[in-house]
């Protein structure tokens, strides 16, 4: 494995990989939580700005159960761009300059070349989930019921639909660990060092593939925090996120040499 991984760095040029603890996300959340706590206001609005929106989003879905559950999973397939502003403004912090929120946007805009891979496959992956979603509805739930909270009592709870929990979590799943392993490291790769996209997915997946430990416990604190998002109605959601986009650089820094 590590002979193989070898053979590809020389011949694409990839950067080094460090191997790290399982423990270590928590020090990257403590690092980001540094990172929000000084610079509060612009971290807060990109919070805000996103909590809305996706409150919005899912007050449009509410009534349409596949669509509600396809747009909570699709939260976590478009993460990694949505804070690319958060990880610019962590990368300027480490070099002791402080950000707006309208500095970061600015400073988004000279990275959009490097950037453009990355946003047109999570978009391209999210309306395919969204496909992909409604196709498994339409499949395995023949229920009528509209009220989100009877559809997934009568879901989760009845036991009558074991097939379709099955299908969804498991391709599902499959379409997270695939979209966290390109893109784990890869955008603020591409920031930082204006890496090409097939590079930084290439240099993503060897993270994972190298620090399964530590990358299985990041995946899981992000998925357990961005559900506390959604059980908060999205309030939570004005911390959490910053913290997460912040904590998602220092996992670049500390993984990449």
């Amino acid at each position: 494995m590590d002979k193989s991984f070898h053979t590809l760095d020389h011949h694409f040029d990839l950067p080094h990989v460090r191997r790290v603890d399982a423990n270590r996300p928590f020090q990257w959340l403590k690092l980001g939580l540094s990172d929000m706590r000084d610079n509060l206001a612009a971290s807060l609005t990109y919070g805000l700005f996103f909590a809305v929106a996706g409150y919005l989003i899912l007050a449009y879905a509410a009534s349409m159960p596949y669509l509600f559950t396809g747009a909570v999973c699709g939260f976590f397939l478009i993460g990694p761009i949505a804070a690319a502003g958060l990880y610019e403004i962590s990368r300027q912090h480490e070099k002791g300059r402080s950000m707006s929120f309208a500095e970061s946007l600015r400073s988004l805009w000279t990275h959009r070349d490097s950037m453009l891979f990355f946003g047109v496959f999570l978009a391209i992956t999210l309306i395919g989930w969204e496909r992909i979603s409604a196709i498994i509805f339409a499949l395995f739930y023949h229920g009528g019921s509209p009220d989100l909270s009877n559809f997934y009592r009568e879901v989760f709870l009845s036991g009558d639909y074991t097939h379709f929990v099955v299908a969804y979590l498991v391709i599902g799943g499959a379409l997270a660990a695939l979209v966290f392993s390109l893109s784990v490291v890869s955008i603020p790769m591409t920031m930082d060092r204006e890496a090409d996209g097939i590079s930084a997915a290439m240099t993503s997946m060897r993270t994972v593939g190298i620090n399964l430990g530590a990358m299985a416990v990041w995946a899981a604190l992000i998925v357990v925090l961005i559900g506390i998002g959604f059980a908060t109605m999205m309030i939570g959601m004005v911390i959490l996120l910053p913290l997460l986009g912040h904590a998602s650089w220092h996992a670049y820094r500390d993984l990449i040499e």
